[in-house]
């Protein structure tokens, strides 16, 4: 209950995301506009702004979040972090990749998968979320391209939900709590196995380019005005003194961030909302120092670092992981401001916790190693998988974790990795017993 302000919370952000449509789009494009996402392939990178309109884009951001809060309430989840994670996650996604229509038949196959369990849907409502991450696959074989039609995407969509519970569970383990985003490494997984079988069956999926440009100003000011919103409710509006307040972010900023970090209950809401604030104007100064722009990917992006800023992301871990992208444009031969580094300077912060755990040279190097893997790592899946950093950031945290322990293990204790349904099922965690400074 001390957390239930949260859903009013998110209900006016969906309100914020509706009206920057409206103001900044086309009003009566909103339905023809919506009607073009849902009979559109999904795959990465396909920007609905681009292919939709600015009103429409932001609408469907605003639906699917309320669609997610509601299934989130119905369910009577607890309030915890993850809650900010799946929120943040729904509604960056929902500008590029995930729509009112193709996220359904997934979270129906999770729903049927509890009831072969036996057990609450409430235990699994957040995996059915998080596994939207292979909604393209529904709409691209609903939509009868050569290979499905409406049916066979559903029954696809059904199997998806229906498998991944089980086969999240294991892949967080083996990823000892260095890749925050571990849906996206279990969909890759998948998709690995998807694609080619739909290959072979006559599918031909393909990875898309559909990037909008020219809207850095308007969505630069409507960003930072979010975030000054944010972090002046962490400073003054949540019955914490400012200075309190404050502190408790100082404290949170000294935490690895090591899966499962519940900033949300460990620190409270306060500091919070100031890391979600700072962090959403790190990612949005640098997508604009570095040339890029601000559009459905790169929000969806920035968006998601703010609902990691409730587990486990902060400035001094996600800045390191960051700047070694930035040198990856250096050195490497591909631009700093090529969209899909864009995307992977913002979503690479899936390995803050290296960052954070080993410390920010060893955050440079998987900055600039997973700058590279990512370019590489959906083609085999041709972009069916929107979480894409997240399957890269799941290889490298398997191959840096052994070796960076090997390498520094004298210098860092252990830290048991917690069960994934028990992060599921948003139990009270306790502070992280990894950092001495905690």
């Amino acid at each position: 209950m001390r957390y239930s302000r949260v859903y009013s919370g998110t209900v006016c952000f969906c309100v914020f995301l509706a009206a920057i449509g409206l103001i900044l789009g086309e009003p009566h494009q909103v339905i023809p506009g919506i009607r073009t996402i849902v009979l559109m392939e999904d795959a990465l990178i396909t920007d609905y702004i681009e292919i939709a309109g600015m009103s429409a884009a932001f609408v469907n951001a605003a639906l699917v979040t309320l669609i997610s809060l509601g299934l989130l309430w119905l369910c009577k989840e607890s309030v915890n972090g993850f809650t900010l994670v799946e929120l943040g996650l729904m509604a960056g996604f929902a500008l590029f990749g995930k729509n009112v229509a193709n996220i359904w038949p997934i979270i129906a196959g999770t729903f049927l998968y509890s009831k072969v369990k036996r057990e609450p849907f409430g235990k699994y409502v957040s995996i059915s979320l998080l596994a939207t991450a292979l909604a393209p696959v529904v709409t691209y074989v609903a939509l009868d391209n050569g290979f499905g039609n409406l049916w066979w995407g559903i029954a696809v969509g059904l199997l998806i939900g229906f498998v991944l519970p089980p086969l999240s569970a294991y892949t967080y383990k083996i990823q000892n709590g260095m890749n925050l985003y571990n849906m996206g490494f279990a969909c890759g997984i998948l998709a690995m196995v998807l694609v080619p079988v739909m290959s072979s069956m006559g599918a031909d999926p393909n990875i898309a380019s559909h990037w909008s440009t020219g809207n850095n100003l308007p969505l630069g000011l409507a960003m930072a005005a979010l975030c000054a919103v944010l972090i002046l409710l962490g400073f003054f509006f949540c019955g914490w003194p400012a200075r309190s307040a404050w502190m408790g972010y100082r404290r949170l900023l000294v935490t690895t961030g090591r899966a499962p970090s519940d900033y949300l209950r460990m620190y409270g809401a306060a500091p919070v909302l100031i890391n979600m604030g700072i962090n959403g104007l790190i990612g949005t100064a640098l997508i604009l120092i570095t040339g890029g722009d601000l559009n459905g990917p790169t929000l969806g992006g920035i968006f998601a670092v703010m609902g990691f800023s409730a587990f486990g992301k902060h400035a001094r871990n996600i800045l390191p992981i960051m700047a070694g992208v930035v040198i990856g444009g250096m050195f490497l031969h591909w631009r700093i401001n090529d969209p899909a580094v864009q995307l992977a300077m913002l979503f690479g912060t899936t390995l803050a916790p290296i960052a954070g755990y080993f410390g920010w040279p060893f955050g440079l190097l998987a900055g600039f190693l997973h700058s590279s893997v990512v370019l590489h790592a959906g083609t085999p899946v041709e972009g069916v998988n929107l979480y894409n950093n997240g399957y890269s950031g799941g290889l490298l945290a398997i191959v840096l974790y052994p070796l960076l322990t090997e390498a520094v293990r004298h210098r860092q204790p252990e830290l048991e990795v917690r069960d994934y349904f028990d992060i599921m099922e948003h139990d009270e965690p306790q502070p992280p017993a990894d950092d001495p400074r905690e």
